[in-house]
């Protein structure tokens, strides 16, 4: 694998840039491999890099009907953060962000991870209340946060409107969290790709998987594509807002419904934006890009969908709140918006687990959360398919918690509206 540093790209600029080495190769499917990884995007390439690094296991194929990180890693706002209420919420997220901090150095690719903090804003007494509780349930788990007064958060992130006067949600305070912040979604993909391919992993694009088949014993031998049959030992399902069809094609039904969640972008601006923001109440969130562009999230869309485009409507209403927190970016053109398809669990909490069919693992039902996730989910998801055991930290996100009644009702810390 080729080593990228100051000394290898001036050597390069010498040369006229001639030399660099594809970044990953473009193998046809072996006949069989040890496990077989069901979509390409930040989680299933963490996957399958944490098979080979951690476990030893190379023999992998990644199946991706499209091109590399083109769905939902490629599709999202780049937040991330851990401060989530619950114990084994806030220990999957914040074992997330411990690999975010030294990603770029382990992956020798620079994944633009900027920890310029996330701010969550309360504008009503319920919400200060229970942002509070955020704040001391995550210390509790030792993660970071802490309680801003309107004035704190005006100081920390300046373009912040709190003049009570003119908001119809006046800003009383917010929760920081000071070691959240963005990293650059392609170069996520890119960086584990990379990783995984230098150690034997094939990575397989425009491979659409057809079918799963499984033997008289109900466990899992392979998988149909669209380049033939491909045999397998384990299969891992990492498909975001198509899980439950792929699923489906093993006989198995998820407890998942599937939204549209769209996001847009401003014209490039130079550096005004400091932070990240939040507001669930009256529902937007923003960052600015490297490239300068103020990135703005919305809600998911009220209606099941695989549609990639989602309503007009639900852009307008961010755009309001935006307008609102921000007066100074009302007369900022929108460069473009674009959807993504997130899977949604009844707890809005993943599931990374086994299934009933034996070999067959499943990684899903991240909602509006995967990014952030994505090096934490990979560690554990490799773990669990080549010890056939879950690792402690997903241990509690089973599928059987909704028959059991062992629930993570994480749907107020994704402060998403879903």
């Amino acid at each position: 694998m080729q080593k990228f540093s100051g000394l290898a790209l001036l050597k390069r600029a010498l040369g006229g840039h001639q030399g660099w080495q594809p970044q990953w190769r473009s193998p046809e499917p072996k006949a069989a491999y040890d496990v077989v990884i069901i979509g390409a995007g930040g989680h299933g390439l963490a996957t399958a890099y944490y098979l080979a690094t951690v476990h030893g296991i190379t023999n992998v194929a990644v199946l991706e009907k499209g091109w590399l990180g083109g769905g939902n890693t490629g599709r999202n706002t780049t937040i991330v953060r851990s401060n989530y209420l619950f114990d084994e919420s806030a220990g999957l997220y914040d074992h997330a962000v411990k690999l975010w901090e030294g990603l770029s150095q382990e992956l020798n690719y620079n994944v633009m991870f900027s920890q310029r903090g996330v701010l969550m804003l309360a504008h009503n007494i319920h919400d200060v209340q229970s942002f509070k509780r955020h704040v001391h349930a995550n210390r509790l788990n030792g993660v970071d946060n802490e309680w801003l007064t309107a004035e704190e958060c005006k100081d920390f992130c300046p373009p912040l409107n709190i003049d009570a006067a003119t908001m119809r949600y006046p800003v009383l305070g917010g929760a920081l969290q000071r070691r959240g912040g963005t990293a650059r979604h392609d170069a996520v993909a890119w960086g584990y790709a990379r990783g995984a391919d230098a150690r034997g992993v094939d990575i397989i694009q425009n491979c659409a998987v057809t079918g799963i088949r499984r033997g008289p014993d109900g466990a899992v031998t392979g998988v149909e594509t669209t380049k033939g049959f491909i045999g397998a030992k384990k299969i891992g399902v990492v498909a975001a807002g198509n899980t439950s069809v792929v699923m489906q094609m093993a006989g198995l039904r998820m407890p998942l419904e599937s939204y549209p969640l769209q996001a847009l972008v401003s014209e490039p601006i130079k550096p005004i934006f400091p932070c990240v923001v939040m507001s669930n109440t009256i529902h937007a969130y923003i960052s600015q890009s490297d490239k300068g562009e103020l990135v703005i999230g919305a809600g998911t869309d009220a209606y099941t969908s695989y549609s990639q485009r989602g309503g007009l409507h639900i852009t307008t209403h961010t755009l309001d709140a935006i307008c609102e927190l921000f007066p100074m970016f009302r007369r900022m053109r929108m460069l473009r918006n674009w959807g993504g398809i997130v899977d949604v669990t009844p707890d809005r909490s993943p599931i990374i687990a086994k299934t009933a069919a034996p070999g067959l693992y499943v990684n899903c039902g991240w909602g509006t959360g995967g990014f952030k996730a994505t090096p934490g989910s990979g560690h554990v998801f490799a773990h669990t398919i080549a010890t056939d055991a879950p690792h402690p930290i997903n241990a509690p996100f089973t599928i059987e918690r909704f028959r059991d009644g062992f629930l993570i009702d994480e749907a107020a810390a994704a402060a998403v509206a879903h």
